[in-house]
């Protein structure tokens, strides 16, 4: 039987009672070795089989024991984020490594000390000429 909204809470319960006994049978386990590995008692899984009401712990317990906890990540989906708080997230995100001021690793390329490389001074001679001579400037 399907679970649908239109079912009494009772005959939901009873649905789920079938199921936990289906899956017990399945699992070729007695009422009794299943309460045990649970650790609840036998009269608690009986009345949950019938349909009758228990505690939210304690089904958790038997879904545990017959590998059927994963299908509660079904019964209450997550929510998902926004698409708002995902382009937000998104943005958010690291799109570089950052070492600490002179902690870069050996071999490294690139800028480790945070200062520039010295540069030359800029002339108008040909590539490969000899730089020329300073200028003295008088004082």
């Amino acid at each position: 039987m399907s679970i649908y909204d239109a079912l009494t809470d009772s005959a939901v319960l009873r649905t789920l009672g079938q199921r936990i006994e289906h899956h017990r049978l399945e699992a070729n386990l007695t009422q009794a070795e299943l309460a045990e590995q649970a650790g609840i008692g036998k009269r608690t899984l009986e009345r949950i089989e019938t349909g009758h009401g228990s505690e939210l712990v304690t089904v958790i317990r038997i879904l545990r024991v017959l590998r059927l906890i994963e299908g509660l990540d079904l019964l209450i989906p997550e929510v998902p984020p926004s698409p708002i708080a995902q382009l937000k997230w998104r943005s958010q995100q690291r799109q570089r490594v950052t070492h600490a001021r002179g902690s870069r690793p050996e071999g490294a390329q690139g800028r480790s000390s945070g200062r520039a490389p010295p540069v030359k001074p800029w002339t108008w001679s040909a590539p490969g000429a000899p730089p020329p001579a300073p200028v003295k400037r008088k004082r």
